[in-house]
């Protein structure tokens, strides 16, 4: 899960972009990187979040008024420098490309552009994969003008050869702003009109900030293309079913965002509500209830009101720890833990305390959470995910990409509860899951709960995902 922007302007495209990253630095900490033009590409990424990776004097030689950004998570590849976003080809036109998803088929898209295509990859990232068959294709129909039909018979082309999950921002050099999502429309992509500008990004927070109007979705497999007068152009490139990650809603997305014409905090409200009648049902009754902050506190205050008992803040987070989800490893996700969150001992001591959570991954995170409620006094800790247990990994563009990823791979919800020592621990049902987000909508991917992919998935490469994931970890702890 990465953050992407795209901004065409008659402005300098950087003052745009650089907040916008800013406002997605939640989906990435890992690098970010920025590409302009005018008259040449201007290009400056690198490791760290974007306040580390860009100074004055960077910031001011990125000219142009056409221009992407990227904030990186890593799924494909090592998540070193040479991964980092976007990448830049010189030919046909010169076009850059930034990239937030998976392709499942990485492995042979890059064996064939190597062996067949004679292309030489100089990294393991799928953006640069995805940005050389683009490139092959329009070099194919040899154009001096770059005609939008033809750039959308193009990427028709490319759709057929990608499987996963894809949403991309593109500037072809002197001819225009590109983007396109894949045809399941798992990934997230809005855009924005103010006067003559237009802006892409993940989520509409980055659109709500720099005052963009008529902000919409960028359809599943529709790609839109702004040429340099400033013409708009969209066309449906493919068709296919409706799968947008529900891990947005649950975990990911700012709460201030609105995906596929869902508020993510009303989702989360709606979630609560689930929630807190499936604490009803195992007859749960705690003094109080309190969230894992911050992602839970809106689902945690609807489960209050359903129990009718307080919410209370319980927790303060240190908030210049980075998200612990996202971090690359063990060690340093425990770290975080410890240093990230410290408890209100008032609100706390002699108390059976509801703690919500908007997910259970690796039991680490929620077993040291519970051995602090219980070290400062605590009567009983019970543990509630507003999601339903996590099983099986995901393809398209989650780091939770192995079996072993998963404390409920192989045990039970009674073993699950002793293994974090929790008193009580509910989850929510998948039934409650859909509900709670789609408000009576379906159209989710929920792969990672139910093990039911939207797109096709061949055996081998879930294998060959989790092999190469497995070698990736190993080499960071190494490291």
């Amino acid at each position: 899960m990465c953050g992407i922007v795209g901004v065409i302007t008659k402005e300098q495209a950087i003052d745009k972009i650089y907040p916008a990253l800013i406002a997605l630095q939640h989906r990435g900490q890992d690098a970010s990187g920025v590409v302009t033009f005018d008259e040449r590409f201007q290009l400056k990424k690198g490791n760290g979040l974007v306040l580390n990776v860009f100074n004055p004097k960077n910031l001011a030689r990125l000219k142009g008024n056409i221009g992407i950004g990227h904030v990186r998570y890593p799924t494909i590849g090592s998540g070193s420098a040479e991964d980092a976003q976007p990448f830049i080809i010189t030919t046909p036109y010169g076009i850059t490309l930034a990239h937030n998803g998976n392709l499942v088929n990485y492995f042979d898209l890059k064996k064939n552009l190597i062996d067949n295509e004679l292309r030489y990859l100089n990294s393991n990232c799928d953006a640069e994969v995805i940005l050389n068959l683009l490139a092959i294709e329009l070099t194919k129909m040899n154009l001096r003008d770059l005609e939008p039909e033809k750039l959308f018979s193009a990427l028709s082309k490319i759709y057929k050869k990608m499987i996963g999950s894809f949403a991309i921002v593109c500037v072809i050099a002197k001819k225009g702003l590109l983007a396109f999502r894949d045809k399941n429309g798992i990934k997230p992509l809005v855009f924005g009109k103010n006067r003559n500008s237009y802006c892409f990004a993940s989520e509409t927070v980055a659109l709500d900030l720099l005052g963009y109007k008529n902000i919409t979705d960028v359809k599943p497999g529709e790609a839109v293309f702004i040429n340099t007068k400033g013409n708009f152009y969209k066309k449906q490139i493919a068709k296919g079913r409706k799968a947008t990650c529900i891990f947005e809603y649950v975990y990911f997305a700012r709460p201030d965002s609105i995906i596929d014409g869902l508020g993510v905090y009303e989702a989360r409200l709606r979630l609560g509500e689930q929630l807190g009648k499936e604490c009803l049902k195992q007859k749960i009754k705690p003094d109080v209830v309190i969230p894992i902050p911050d992602t839970a506190r809106g689902a945690a205050q609807t489960v209050a009101e359903v129990l009718n008992v307080k919410y209370r803040e319980g927790l303060i987070k240190n908030r210049y720890i980075y998200r612990t989800f996202i971090m690359p490893t063990q060690a340093e996700r425990i770290e975080a833990i410890r240093l990230k969150l410290n408890p209100i001992k008032s609100e706390i001591k002699n108390k059976k305390v509801l703690l919500i959570d908007d997910s259970i991954v690796r039991g680490n995170t929620s077993r040291e959470i519970i051995s602090l409620f219980k070290g400062v006094g605590a009567k009983e800790v019970y543990y509630a995910s507003y999601s339903p247990p996590l099983r099986f990994p995901c393809v398209y563009g989650i780091d939770m990409q192995t079996k072993g990823e998963f404390i409920a791979r192989d045990k039970s919800i009674r073993e699950i509860k002793r293994s974090i020592k929790a008193d009580a621990l509910i989850y929510q049902s998948i039934e409650g899951l859909i509900r709670g987000v789609g408000s009576g909508l379906k159209g989710f991917c929920t792969a990672c709960f139910t093990g039911s992919y939207p797109t096709k998935i061949p055996p081998l490469l879930l294998e060959r995902i989790e092999a190469d994931r497995m070698m990736t970890k190993i080499a960071k702890f190494e490291d």
